[in-house]
């Protein structure tokens, strides 16, 4: 198929997958072939469980204020 008998959403979805493509093999995964840390792994579980359960996590005024950072 050539590009002048592409629909709009064929070559738009030509672009996007080339654009993708190109920028993996540009930047690649930087994590790629590491472990994660079963301290890490653990604290990621225990916050998604807490999310499930509705558990929200710290205020944003109160990380700014923390952080001695000022909301505009």
């Amino acid at each position: 198929m050539q590009v002048k008998d592409m629909t709009v959403e064929q070559l738009t979805d030509l672009i996007r997958h080339t654009v993708e493509q190109c920028l993996d093999e540009y930047f690649g995964d930087p994590d790629e072939g590491k472990e994660i840390k079963e301290e890490v792994k653990q604290q990621l579980i225990e916050q998604m469980q807490r999310r499930k359960s509705g558990e929200r996590g710290i205020p944003a005024e109160e990380v700014y204020q923390k952080l001695g950072l000022q909301r505009e």
